[in-house]
């Protein structure tokens, strides 16, 4: 069946938008206590007081590094510098030369 070219198109082949259904439909609730994770109800606590006292229980449950544990450690972050730091030198002799003998010409 051919069709018809928009502009001649009459009024009574005119089909009305579909209703919407029930569940695309959405209610707006008023928004109520705000929950926690878990579902429980938050508690309102006092500030920055607040803060300081959750701050200072949660730092008691860090289990803090030992002499031994800290003293590797920033010997491997030493070492890491140390290798990136001389890969970053070399890079920089070797394109500056490239830049200086290649590029400009000088």
């Amino acid at each position: 069946m051919a069709r018809q070219p928009r502009t001649r198109r009459r009024r009574d082949n005119y089909q009305a938008p579909a209703e919407r259904s029930r569940q695309s439909r959405r209610e707006i609730k008023p928004v109520g206590q705000p929950k926690s994770q878990t579902g429980q109800r938050r508690e309102r606590r006092g500030g920055f007081r607040g803060f300081v006292a959750e701050s200072i229980a949660e730092l008691k449950k860090v289990e803090w590094p030992g002499k031994h544990q800290l003293f590797s450690a920033t010997v491997v972050v030493i070492i890491a510098v140390a290798v990136v730091g001389a890969y970053l030198w070399i890079a920089d002799l070797a394109l500056s030369h490239f830049v200086k003998n290649v590029l400009l010409n000088l």
